[in-house]
């Protein structure tokens, strides 16, 4: 950029040399002859010096290191150079006037101020020192080779006024010149930040996006979102809703291998843990899993408490699916016998593998959870649950695609699991071709520390080892100004020297006038000097005249293209900013589609450190399954529903309506979970707001589990009026208990909300033990529900899984069903 700045004042002094010195240079070359050449031998050697040392800083300039190291060396010498000239003009210009040469050391002045990059103090300097050392001198002179007057004071006087005038208008000149230029600075740091922040939600979108989503089905979503908040801009939206559905993103997916995993005697361990130590003990243990599902080519679907399913042939189908889950429950038996060998803690891996065709993708409108449906995904989970502890269980149709790969013994499935015997499934078991390495030494070593630890506390510390990532990892809140490479300084500064050039724009067009006296100094010489035809002197003036123009044209244009080149910036700066809005809405609405909104704020907090957990422990949460037996049998895989995927619609249609009654105010405190299938998990008491509440109001403590039950309510209306128009009676069987639980984030791949406890294991088998169209709680939630004036009945003793005989209620529905319906009508 100086070196533009430097070749404007060569050009300019030359001009102004030629303007204003023009009359001195012509007397004193015709005064000079050869008997007297040596009186002026200081003038002939400064000005070409001076014009040399221009020329050579013009040249040396380009070299930028030396550039950077000599800026201000360079500007002083040009001062230096033209302050010289000065005073050889006028000690070489015949009789020095009072008014000598103030017209160049104005130049100076104003050379100093808009043309070298001084600093404002050390160009206030140069130009008081340009002046005053001018009258000084000038007055030192005068006063001792004329007479002093009365008006050759006024005239030095009118000189000092011309020369505070000049510093003046050069001072302010700067200033505002100064704050343009940091204006211009902002302007680019800003352009330049919201470039970099815009690929960088770009880039922390699609990674958030494909996180909680595969790809095939993630950019259909994304394009919907974006779309949304923008407003219907484009008829996409409107194609897609004339039906009157809601979007299905679902697809079907032959061949394919499902396998569904368990980890026996989990809920014992995690009923010793910590909420710190669950969390983290889940989020290395389905970590670890998570990389053995990639180093095998399965992808994770979704993890249900301490089960684990995934499916190899998604989204592109593979030819070694049976085998690829085979070999992942293999491994992970393995990782699991590790750690009950290194820990002590009796856990171990149930494993089912089924292969057939899958139904995949995302139903309902909020808390997506990508997932597949099928009546090979049904078997594959009985599989899991009619298989044995260490081993991995296959069915006769994963044998047959395994093609001998591995070979397997009798798994007699159908004596453990009910399913299998009543569909007669054939099932074996796959023999592990691996010797047991021997783990004798490590599991000594931990020995005597294994009577002093807790299980859990052993556990989590062995795999800690496993160095599984955290969620949300890659959610980084950086600065704006710093890529990932940290490259950004580099960028800031070619933009800053393009203001600098920017402003050597503006030179050009301040100096438009001085290359206008030249070309008419220039025609001038070539009418009145050339001594050559008429003709041919024409000839020459033409072209002159059109090169002139030529020049002034593009000099203008250069101009204009940069007015236009900055309203566009700025215009483009504007979009940008638009954009960057838009991609931070879509990050939250994704966030918070997954993660209740004051989970999702604390990932989203700039102060938050990707290596903590996320996990909190609520002592008093109401839990809801809302599931639809009926749809099970209403699902059929036949070539009019285009094998099962009409029915998923309606199931789409079904759990959507429900989605819609979070956004009621009423329903507020209400948190999706989850889906499962056809079963609707939701909670309450999971917000800050609630918890605050209840702390410090004991009496209005349990009202959110009136608010559960009041959903459980809408839920049943709603589905009344989905069976009226779709001619189906569907009929909800809720399961509602209260207790604590314990809430996390976990899985770096898929990050997943959920919530553990026996509260929550407690209320699932609320569900399905229940009774169609009816509420079952428990006997504690019974007397909570009674205090908040709603009726229950004792159901009796019935046998729990896992929880022995216990005294359940159902709650009286049909009054509040009216009403609900009543207030869904209007």
């Amino acid at each position: 950029s100086l070196h533009g700045i430097l070749g404007t004042v060569f050009l300019k002094v030359y001009a102004i040399a030629n303007l204003y010195c023009g009359d001195a240079l012509i007397k004193l070359f015709i005064s000079i002859c050869p008997q007297d050449i040596e009186d002026h031998v200081a003038f002939l050697i400064t000005v070409p010096t001076a014009l040399a040392i221009f020329f050579a800083i013009f040249i040396l300039v380009c070299v930028e290191s030396l550039f950077r190291k000599l800026l201000h060396v360079f500007s002083l010498v040009v001062w230096a150079c033209l302050v010289a000239m000065g005073y050889l003009f006028m000690c070489f210009g015949g009789i020095i006037s009072p008014w000598d040469q103030v017209s160049f050391f104005l130049f100076i002045i104003f050379v100093v101020y808009t043309m070298l990059p001084f600093r404002m103090r050390d160009a206030v300097i140069a130009s008081v020192l340009t002046s005053s050392s001018h009258t000084i001198v000038l007055s030192v002179y005068l006063s001792t080779t004329t007479v002093i007057t009365e008006h050759l004071v006024w005239q030095i006087l009118a000189n000092v006024i011309i020369f505070i005038c000049g510093n003046l208008a050069g001072a302010y000149h700067k200033h505002l010149m100064e704050l343009a230029l940091q204006q211009t600075y902002q302007d680019t740091c800003n352009c330049i930040k919201s470039r970099i922040k815009l690929e960088f939600e770009k880039r922390q979108q699609e990674r958030l996006l494909l996180s909680l989503l595969p790809a095939h089905i993630a950019m259909e979503m994304k394009a919907e979102i974006i779309q949304r908040l923008q407003g219907p801009k484009s008829g996409y939206c409107q194609l897609e809703n004339t039906n009157n559905f809601h979007n299905l993103y679902v697809k079907r997916h032959t061949n394919v291998s499902i396998l569904y995993a368990d980890i026996v005697g989990f809920t014992r361990l995690a009923s010793d843990c910590s909420p710190g130590e669950l969390v983290h003990m889940l989020n290395e243990l389905f970590g670890k899993f998570d990389q053995i599902a990639k180093e095998n080519d399965c992808m994770r679907i979704k993890i249900l408490g301490d089960c684990y399913y995934c499916v190899s042939g998604l989204p592109i189908s593979l030819p070694n699916h049976a085998k690829n889950c085979v070999k992942m429950g293999l491994d992970m038996c393995e990782a699991i016998k590790k750690v009950r060998d290194a820990t002590g803690v009796d856990i171990n891996m149930r494993v089912g593998v089924h292969s057939g065709n899958v139904l995949c993708g995302v139903i309902g409108l909020q808390k997506w959870q990508y997932d597949v449906w099928s009546h090979d995904v049904t078997l594959a989970n009985h599989m899991e649950a009619g298989g044995v502890p260490g081993r991995v269980h296959i069915s006769s149709v994963t044998m047959e695609h395994l093609n001998g790969a591995y070979k397997v013994e009798e798994g007699n499935g159908h004596i453990r699991d009910p399913y299998l015997k009543e569909h007669n499934i054939g099932t074996h078991l796959v023999i592990n071709p691996k010797r047991r390495s021997p783990l004798h030494h490590y599991r000594h070593r931990h020995a005597a520390d294994g009577a002093k630890m807790r299980a859990s506390v052993r556990m989590t510390r062995y795999l800690e080892s496993w160095g599984a990532a955290k969620p949300f990892a890659h959610l980084h809140h950086r600065d704006s100004m710093t890529t990932e490479n940290g490259k950004i300084n580099t960028v800031v500064r070619s933009f800053v020297q393009m203001a600098f050039i920017m402003r050597g724009f503006q030179c050009v067009a301040f100096l438009l006038q001085y290359f206008l006296y030249s070309c008419i100094l220039g025609l001038m010489s070539c009418s009145v000097f050339l001594r050559i035809n008429y003709e041919l002197k024409m000839v020459m003036m033409l072209v002159a005249v059109v090169v002139y123009n030529v020049i002034l044209l593009q000099t203008h244009t250069s101009c204009l293209l940069f007015l236009y080149f900055y309203f566009l910036w700025k215009n483009k700066f504007k979009r940008e900013c638009e954009e960057i809005e838009t991609m931070e809405n879509l990050n939250r609405v994704l966030l918070e589609n997954v993660l209740p909104a004051h989970v999702a704020e604390h990932f989203l907090a700039q102060n938050w450190k990707n290596e903590d957990l996320y996990h909190q422990s609520y002592e008093c949460v109401c839990v809801m399954f809302a599931s639809i037996p009926d749809f099970k049998e209403f699902y059929t895989e036949s070539d009019v529903n285009k094998e099962g995927l009409e029915c998923l619609r309606l199931l789409n249609e079904i759990i959507a309506d429900f989605d819609d009654l979070l956004s009621k105010p009423k329903f507020s405190g209400v948190e999706k979970i989850k889906t499962i299938g056809s079963t609707y998990m939701a909670a309450t008491g999971l917000s800050a707001a609630t918890v605050q509440e209840y702390s410090q109001e004991p009496d209005r403590q349990y009202t959110h589990i009136g608010t559960m039950l009041e959903f459980g309510f809408a839920l049943m209306a709603k589905l009344d009026v989905i069976n009226r128009h779709s001619f189906n009676d569907f009929k909800l069987r809720i399961g509602i208990n209260h207790g604590p639980v314990i809430a996390g984030v976990i899985g770096a791949q898929k990050p997943q909300y959920d919530i553990w406890g026996n509260a929550v294991n407690v209320a699932s088998r609320m569900d399905s033990t229940g009774v169609l169209g009816k509420i079952q709680v428990t006997e504690e939630t019974s007397n909570v529900l009674q205090t908040l004036g709603y009726n229950c009945t004792c159901r009796g003793i019935i046998n729990v899984k896992g929880k022995g005989k216990l005294t359940t209620y159902f709650v009286n529905t049909e009054i509040t069903r009216s009403l609900s319906q009543g207030n869904l009508a209007t």
